[in-house]
């Protein structure tokens, strides 16, 4: 027998009648022998209409009142669920989060899992009984009992927490949709229903705009090994399988409060390749990279920072044994891409065989404001400048000079408490059991703010992205140019980085506070830009990637503002108007419209 954790969404609950249809659904599974928690949310728009109710009181309503109010939503779901099953012969109980022993931090409307105690919840088990569990609500400790809820997609969150308490043998994510596709089907009606995903890629899709599971629900499931199924209530396909790593062994104490980081990677096999002052224009990334794949090179790091007038900077990272292919690749097209051939200003080659890259990576990071900015302010305090930036939902990585290797990574396992530093960590399955591109996002929530003239050295990223992170602003895409100016005798480079849309003006407002003090040029904000991004585990050690990738949004005259990558994820930031179509035609260029 096994025993399984469900989870309902508020469509799968919308009405008497889907009420009775999962209650039918859950008694045919437990005929089958399974043993049952389901987790459900409210029913349908319930949730809305009681934050309306709330507005019409007060426009500023108290976090902890918030969280008495719309912890019933899930009551009344939970109720009619176990009445349903009541009807149809099933033994159940309801039980809210704090009936059901879900202990959280004290942070109304956000908080976090500590432990979850189980005594109750075996015992009506081995009853027999189905338990139907409130989702999206917990309660802190014992002696206050104020009732809590875990924001967005807690009651995903609250499913996978309480199959790793319970050692379930999985759990079960049901939704209005099919399983886990390769788009948003909204906009490409062709996506397909994958069979599988590992959890780092649904992590990287989850935090880009695939809303079918929560990032910290798939957090959870990753760290602590919890197979994970997406399927749909309305059918009995077989749905998505989330696949996890074999997990180290972990404590169910402070269950959702990991730490964000849990590794430091280094690697000192890396060279770096710059073209300055390319043309800022459609096809430019697609040619560069198309001659690199022609050579069977691995790219690692790819960076476009903000362009200046009408040009453009793109600096990669390749291993030191392909330094001298790509060198000779990046010379021979360097005068295809300048705007006078007879020039020499223009399209600058820049090399540099003496770098490492150092990178932290964590699940726990999403959503967690100030670990990029920890990550700085522990460089800049340890002496050691930052070269290149570029980050993903998972990981911070930061070219630096080789020679300040061993002191950076030492610093940084200190400062995050991890025991030593690792090789990067990649995908262990071949190019032909992995797809190069698993799924493709658009993001269209973002914002982009551009700093120029920032003084290139020591502590000034940790002095901007600190103080963002003091402003609870989490920081999404960040890029530093290659290109360096000077200013008042200073070498100086541009920093350029996404937030949400919502947070753009209030980011801005405080770096033009911050500005004097650092000595920074002029900052602007862009609102009207979308980031495209591909996702795929497979596309380590597959050559050619980017290069299909920035061909496909050069066919259709799409213009690249910025790129920035991790091992298995790729972004572009595009006109705003013209980021559906780039998801569109990058979808259809890596065949993901067909069956996989």
């Amino acid at each position: 027998m096994a025993l399984v954790v469900q989870k309902y969404g508020g469509t799968s609950v919308g009405s008497v009648e889907r009420i009775q249809a999962v209650a039918q659904r859950i008694k045919t599974n437990v005929q089958q022998g399974n043993s049952l928690v389901v987790v459900v949310s409210a029913m349908g728009k319930s949730t809305d209409t009681l934050v309306n109710l709330a507005q019409q009181i007060s426009s500023n309503p108290s976090r902890r009142e918030m969280d008495m109010l719309l912890s019933t939503g899930e009551q009344v779901s939970i109720a009619l669920l176990s009445m349903a099953l009541h009807e149809l012969g099933q033994p159940a109980i309801s039980l809210t989060g704090a009936q059901v022993g879900i202990v959280t931090e004290a942070a109304h409307s956000r908080a976090r899992i500590l432990e979850i105690d189980t005594k109750r919840l075996s015992r009506h088990l081995n009853q027999g009984e189905v338990v139907v569990v409130a989702g999206f609500q917990g309660v802190t400790c014992r002696q206050d009992l104020e009732i809590t809820t875990l924001g967005r997609g807690g009651s995903d969150t609250s499913a996978v927490a309480l199959a790793v308490s319970l050692k379930a043998n999985r759990c079960e994510i049901y939704t209005d949709v099919p399983g886990i596709l390769t788009t948003d089907p909204r906009l490409v009606p062709e996506a397909q229903l994958m069979a599988e995903i590992t959890a780092d890629e649904m992590l990287e899709l989850a935090s880009l705009g695939a809303k079918v599971l929560h990032p910290r629900a798939v957090e959870i499931a990753r760290n602590f090994g919890m197979p994970l199924v997406v399927l749909s209530s309305w059918s009995d396909d077989p749905g998505t399988k989330v696949t996890s790593p074999l997990p180290k062994p972990r404590s169910l104490d402070g269950l959702e409060i990991t730490k964000a980081v849990d590794g430091v990677e280094i690697d000192t096999n890396q060279a770096k390749l710059a073209l300055l002052r390319i043309p800022d224009r459609p096809g430019v990334a697609a040619n560069l990279f198309n001659a690199i794949a022609e050579q069977q090179l691995d790219v690692d790091l790819i960076i476009q920072s903000i362009h200046e007038a009408n040009t453009n900077d793109i600096a990669f990272t390749v291993a030191q044994d392909a330094l001298q292919k790509a060198e000779a690749v990046a010379h021979a097209i360097a005068p295809a891409l300048r705007h006078n051939p007879k020039s020499t200003e223009e399209a600058e080659v820049m090399i540099d065989n003496k770098i490492a890259k150092i990178a932290i990576a964590g699940a726990g990071m999403i959503g967690r404001p100030g670990i990029a900015a920890q990550m700085f302010r522990t460089l800049a305090r340890a002496g050691v400048n930052i070269q290149m930036i570029s980050t993903s939902e998972v990981k911070v990585s930061c070219v630096i000079d080789q020679a300040q290797c061993d002191l950076a990574s030492h610093a940084l396992c200190k400062a995050f408490e991890i025991d030593s530093s690792t090789l990067p960590i990649t995908t262990s399955s071949s190019s032909s059991e992995v797809p190069a591109v698993r799924g493709v996002a658009l993001d269209r929530d973002q914002a982009c703010l551009a700093i120029v003239h920032v003084p290139d050295r020591p502590g000034i990223a940790a002095q901007i992205f600190g103080l963002l992170a003091d402003k609870n602003i989490s920081v999404d895409t960040i890029i530093q140019s290659q290109r360096s100016r000077i200013i008042n005798e200073l070498a100086t480079r541009d920093i350029a980085f996404t937030v949400a849309q919502d947070d753009a003006q209030i980011a801005a407002a405080a770096l033009n506070e911050l500005a004097p003090d650092i000595g920074c040029g002029e900052i602007t904000v862009d609102t009207a830009i979308a980031k495209v991004s591909i996702v795929g585990a497979g596309m380590v050690r597959n050559p050619g990637v980017a290069a299909q990738f920035f061909s496909a949004l050069a066919a259709e005259n799409i213009n690249i503002q910025m790129i920035t990558t991790s091992e298995i994820k790729i972004s572009c930031v595009v006109a705003e108007n013209q980021g559906v179509k780039a998801l569109q035609v990058v979808h259809t260029a890596f065949g993901l419209s067909k069956k996989v």
